[in-house]
């Protein structure tokens, strides 16, 4: 019980495979507070940089249609050619202002992930409308986090705004009884003021709310044991299947060494524990191995090559040194070049000697 208890807990970090799923799921790490943050920082920039020239423009629209209201005709299509032309000025007006607010709201997505499309979340599914599911999202460990950060803004929103408005209650006071052409001044600078305090409280708790969304994003994208071996199987294959392809591979390369010992030229042995077969004949640009083994295999080598007349040369350091460095149908390093050359030279005499006295 408790091993398949381990199995279904999410206990496994996730792997890459997982999270590509996830990307395309749309499942990614967003926090809606770093957007505001963003919307918010991009209106106290449009504030900055724009309130005076969209302010200007729309004086001068709005003053050029009250003193010339009188010759204004508004007969028949005069009507909506007036309206055309009023909207597109003020269009214009506020056209820059309002793309610096788009790009900043599609920032505060660019910054968090990549941009993702995915329909995914546009499919119909019963657990959007089913009780259960809702109540249990409305009592969710995200629901208790939304709350909270939404009472922790509203007191540190209303502690900014007391801080910085009070000592100013005064001056507001006084606009009651001030020339109309010191509202917007005053009103433009208590905006700002407001704004930068607005901004610089909202970045720690987009911060804050960054750093939580993707702790559980990443709580999300765990997996459990038993997924991590299915993804295994998946993607690197049933390690017995694995297990019995490598079997099969070793028995047919055996039995491909077994073919070849015969044709070689000389085995070289540590005696027993070490056993290298080389393949040479004249034209050949180096030896070739044609099998080798340690313990059993090397036994076994040894008694093909005794069993088909192949000279048997006892060199452990050469025996080992040639394990170590030559695979399969590969000719021998250079670096022992002169050290086989001599075996092989041996090898050679000892025949045409026997060869001589028949």
């Amino acid at each position: 019980m408790a091993e398949q208890s381990n199995e279904t807990e999410k206990t496994e970090q996730p792997t890459q495979k997982r999270l590509d799923e996830a990307l395309k799921r749309g499942d990614v790490v967003k926090s809606q507070e770093v957007n505001t943050w963003f919307v918010i920082a991009g209106a106290a920039l449009v504030l900055m940089a724009f309130s005076g020239s969209m302010s200007k423009d729309l004086t001068t629209t709005m003053r050029g249609l009250i003193a010339n209201s009188y010759s204004i005709s508004v007969d028949g299509p005069a009507l909506p050619r007036l309206i055309q032309k009023i909207g597109n000025e003020m269009m214009a007006a506020v056209a820059i202002p309002f793309l610096v607010l788009m790009l900043a709201a599609l920032g505060g997505n660019i910054v968090q992930h990549r941009l993702v499309w995915s329909f995914e979340a546009l499919i119909p599914r019963l657990s959007k409308i089913s009780p259960a599911a809702g109540l249990k999202r409305i009592f969710s460990k995200q629901a208790l986090a939304n709350l909270a950060k939404g009472l922790v803004k509203l007191v540190l929103i209303s502690a900014v705004l007391t801080t910085l408005m009070w000592p100013e209650r005064e001056r507001l006071e006084a606009l009651t009884h001030s020339d109309a052409s010191l509202i917007v001044p005053l009103s433009l600078s208590l905006s700002l003021k407001l704004l930068g305090a607005v901004v610089a409280m909202l970045a720690v708790v987009a911060g804050a709310d960054y750093l939580f969304q993707y702790r559980q994003w990443h709580e999300r994208q765990k997996m459990t044991l038993r997924e991590l071996k299915e993804e295994f199987k998946q993607s690197e294959g049933d390690p017995a299947i694995k297990g019995k392809m490598k079997q099969v591979r070793q028995v047919r390369m055996r039995r491909r060494m077994m073919a070849a010992v015969p044709k070689a030229a000389v085995v070289i042995t540590n005696p027993t524990h070490y056993a290298i077969a080389l393949e040479y004949e004249r034209g050949m640009d180096a030896p070739v191995c044609v099998a080798k083994g340690v313990d059993a295999l090397a036994l076994k080598i040894r008694e093909v090559a005794e069993k088909h007349s192949v000279p048997i040369v006892e060199n452990p350091p050469l025996a080992r040194a040639l394990h170590a460095t030559v695979e399969i149908d590969q000719q021998i390093p250079p670096e022992h070049y002169k050290a086989v050359a001599e075996v092989i030279g041996y090898v050679m005499r000892l025949r045409r000697m026997v060869s001589g006295r028949r």
